[in-house]
């Protein structure tokens, strides 16, 4: 048989895709994930504070609604300290790059920032280089 999973990726990054596509044409902004959960944090998207939520909430509901429908297989770890871990780093790290995958991988990219490029390849050479020390120097993965 042959492996689909790829497919769900190349759904998902169409979906993504036309996400990137869509914001800054309707909204006249990049869609990055980091800023507009900012801007709800600091007080400075006060003002589209509603459309910040729908977005992130969005985010959040959807692929738990989808979760039943579709039972995807992960492999998460089941290492809370690690999951907790991660999604701090990953938030700091959005904060210090001014920017997360959305906004400098997939917006920044498309528009040919030379800020998007540079900040991609480093999340990605820095995620590579965590992953292969937590698999297989720390055994925590």
């Amino acid at each position: 048989m042959i492996e689909t999973d790829w497919l769900w990726g190349l759904g998902g990054g169409f979906l993504i895709g036309l996400a990137g596509a869509m914001f800054p044409l309707v909204n006249g902004r990049v869609m990055g994930a980091s800023g507009i959960f900012g801007g709800l944090i600091d007080g400075t998207g006060r003002d589209t504070w509603t459309e910040r939520l729908a977005f992130l909430a969005g985010l959040v509901v959807i692929p738990v609604g989808l979760v039943p429908v579709l039972s995807p297989e992960t492999h998460l770890t089941e290492n809370l300290p690690v999951i907790l871990a991660a999604g701090l780093m990953v938030g700091f790290g959005t904060r210090l790059a001014n920017g997360c995958t959305s906004g400098h991988g997939v917006c920044g990219i498309s528009r040919l920032s030379l800020r998007g490029l540079a900040a991609t390849a480093i999340y990605i050479l820095a995620g590579g280089l965590v992953m292969v020390s937590a698999r297989h120097f720390w055994g925590l993965i």
